[in-house]
């Protein structure tokens, strides 16, 4: 009965890097598409550091180490944490269920301490002037809008496509962390800037395909899946970043919502059903008073202003 791990840890040798990782990709754990894009862009630049056609078994833990570096060693801790969480899941896979001999993730490239930034939330004012500012390409300022409506987590919402759109009601259903399909809802802001985001230049409107898309065509090596090509530009699903324009990041946004929610005193049961958290504990880090509130009761610490007759 033993035999059977030495007999597949044998044939590993001929397992290149490429072929573990679609296997792991392959596998029930990454069957959400938000869980699934995820590993695949960790795992994909990993792999493509290494050598893609390389033997899984000749890879050393120190070279895993190494990629991780190069890849996210000036990146902040939970960004570090996150990839190298996703590239020792893949290789303890590997190993414990595949049997085939495998790297690890070497013991010097430990996980790092993460700080809570109690700045994360951003104040409404700035973020009313971030969406009214008219150097704002259209598609990042309906990604922003619709992210800070509808409090939804930035891989849900890109992951939406056109078809999944209920105009109508100002909702759309997402697939969300544990694989369960939930709404979410926007508002006038949102409603009014994604049919100018559809229109295509002929005065068509899309139908079908990525809701937001990249700003040029895939190249034929790095085509993506045909579900994230736009069927009537042949654009990708995009990847927006908030730094670009705001030096912001796109879960701040959805961190401001729940923020401003608790701020307008709006009970914490509502908050979790709009931000979707099933724990009260979780949502509770996320509703803390803004900086501006906190601002705002420091007033009545001041001492009274004298009368004037």
């Amino acid at each position: 009965m033993s035999a059977a791990p030495k007999i597949s840890a044998l044939r590993s040798g001929r397992v290149t890097l490429a072929a573990a990782a679609d296997a792991f990709l392959a596998t029930p754990r990454t069957a959400n598409p938000n869980t699934h894009r995820a590993y695949a862009s960790a795992i994909d630049r990993v792999i493509a550091l290494l050598g893609r056609d390389r033997p899984l078994a000749e890879v050393a833990d120190a070279e895993i180490g190494t990629a991780l570096t190069e890849l996210w060693g000036a990146s902040a801790p939970a960004t570090w944490n996150r990839n190298r969480a996703t590239v020792t899941s893949w290789l303890a896979w590997c190993q414990a269920k595949k049997h085939w001999a495998a790297p690890s993730v070497p013991a010097d490239a430990e996980r790092r301490r993460e700080t809570v930034d109690e700045t994360r939330a951003v104040a409404r004012t700035t973020i009313h002037r971030l969406l009214s500012r008219r150097d704002i390409p259209l598609r990042e300022k309906t990604l922003w809008r619709m992210l800070y409506e509808t409090a939804a987590r930035a891989a849900e919402i890109l992951a939406l496509n056109v078809e999944d759109l209920d105009l109508e009601h100002r909702r759309a259903p997402v697939r969300s962390k544990g694989g369960a399909t939930e709404w979410v809802y926007w508002d006038s802001g949102t409603a009014h800037l994604l049919p100018r985001l559809l229109r295509l230049s002929d005065g068509s409107t899309r139908t079908h395909g990525p809701l937001f898309l990249s700003e040029r065509r895939p190249v034929p090596a790095r085509r993506p899946a045909a579900a994230d090509i736009c069927p009537h530009t042949g654009r990708a699903r995009a990847r927006v970043l908030l730094e670009k324009h705001a030096g912001l990041d796109l879960h701040q946004l959805r961190h401001s919502a729940a923020t401003h929610l608790g701020e307008a005193e709006v009970p914490l049961q509502l908050i979790m059903g709009k931000t979707r958290h099933k724990n009260p504990r979780t949502a509770m880090r996320y509703v803390k008073p803004g900086a501006e509130a906190i601002a705002k009761v420091t007033e009545v610490l001041a001492p009274r202003r004298r009368r004037t007759h």
